[in-house]
């Protein structure tokens, strides 16, 4: 299959772009993508988790292979200065006006699974049951979950097999697969502190939150230099400090947002029991009258590609798509909901990288380590400069879905 079947869908990535949306605010998007769908043949649900759309194409007896691409983007103000740039905000759950911006991809993830609909429906070749799922709120955590409850499977069947693709900041042209833990488990917390209010002039007064997030938010940080072993991984991150309304007054409470990433359970379990003894431990320090109330916002596993799966992906891509590079982009510090789809079916799941900066330069780069640096000097996801190259990230994204299904669809 020609990865230069996505001339059409250029149109969608750049409308999709410029129309970012919340998780479960994805009710645009969801229309477009239904509408797609329905004209390449699928029969398709809306409302799913929310504003989630499944898509179905049956052709009769084979394996049943769920494509999946997330919809939503975040509140970010985008900086990249492309001509179709969003310039959108939106109202957030908490009730404040936020920028919003596609800073993750997921634009470029629901475009390349419209485009492989549409290529797939148009090929006569394969025989089996084709399950797009297209997923609200990732980046809450809570999207693929919302889509579970609500009856995913029992709904629509149980799939054979978990199959999708994120875009990074390394060269198109080059996939990444790993076997095994691929992207790290999630878990987020809101911590809320309580002092003891008063005037700025009068601290002896009172019991201040601000300093006390101050103490907690630099012992947080020994957790992963001091707590968990070279050898492991854990990444923690204070994401968000709110506190007070003015500079002579010292508030009653401060509020905290932590994010962490881990691999192993037992890493996991010992990380969140420091969290929770060092916010109550600083809190009783700091002789605040009530204590700090820890909300375990969401969380979700590790994604844990499957040997076989990624092999069958492996030699899929390579052949199907010319000069294609396959590299093992190690373990993936950030983290997908994705595999809750395949730990809830009970079935294999393969989740992999597709390379989206334009190659041009890379051409000289001639190590793993080469390769390494220039990355790093690009703009990341969630960065508000972030900007897939949608030529030639997009035919190949199709690409790579499409072939990745047939691996699996052809009789």
């Amino acid at each position: 299959m020609s990865p230069h079947t996505s001339t059409d869908f250029e149109a969608v990535y750049r409308d999709l772009h410029t129309h970012p949306e919340l998780g479960f605010q994805e009710v645009r998007t969801a229309g477009i993508v239904a509408d797609h769908l329905r004209s390449a043949g699928y029969e398709v649900t809306e409302g799913v988790g929310i504003t989630g759309v499944v898509g179905i194409l049956d052709r009769g007896p084979g394996a049943t292979v769920l494509l999946r691409a997330d919809m939503d983007a975040l509140p970010v103000r985008e900086e990249t200065g492309l001509p179709y740039a969003s310039t959108d905000s939106t109202i957030n759950a908490e009730g404040v006006e936020v920028p919003l911006m596609h800073a993750c991809g997921h634009d470029m993830h629901t475009t390349a699974l419209l485009g492989a609909a549409s290529a797939l429906a148009a090929d006569p070749t394969w025989t089996g049951r084709l399950m797009l799922v297209f997923q609200p709120a990732e980046e809450q955590g809570s999207g693929a979950r919302t889509m579970i409850e609500d009856g995913l499977f029992e709904r629509f069947g149980t799939p054979d097999v978990v199959l999708g693709q994120h875009v990074a900041p390394f060269p198109a042209g080059a996939f990444g697969l790993r076997s095994g833990p691929a992207f790290a488990a999630s878990d987020s917390f809101v911590i809320t502190l309580f002092g003891r209010g008063g005037h700025g002039s009068r601290p002896e007064t009172t019991v201040d939150p601000i300093v006390l997030a101050a103490s907690v938010i630099l012992r947080l940080q020994t957790i992963v230099s001091r707590e968990v072993a070279g050898t492991e991984t854990a990444v923690l991150t204070i994401g968000s400090v709110h506190a007070g309304s003015a500079p002579n007054i010292i508030p009653d409470s401060a509020e905290l947002t932590i994010s962490l990433r881990s691999v192993d359970p037992a890493v996991r379990a010992r990380v969140i029991a420091a969290i929770e003894r060092i916010v109550r431990g600083e809190a009783l320090t700091s002789g605040a009258d009530r204590e700090p109330t820890i909300v375990h916002a969401h969380s979700y596993p590790a994604v844990v590609n499957d040997e076989a799966a990624t092999a069958r992906v492996h030699a899929a891509l390579t052949a199907a798509i010319p000069g294609v590079q396959v590299i093992d982009p190690g373990l993936v510090t950030g983290s997908e909901d994705v595999g809750m789809l395949a730990e809830a079916a009970e079935v294999p799941c393969m989740y992999w990288l597709l390379g989206g900066a334009d190659p041009a330069p890379f051409a000289d780069v001639t190590s793993q380590q080469d390769l390494v640096a220039r990355v790093s000097a690009l703009p990341s996801n969630h960065s508000p400069l972030f900007a897939p190259a949608i030529i030639p990230t997009l035919p190949l994204g199709i690409a790579a879905l499409s072939a990745a299904a047939l691996a699996w669809l052809k009789p």
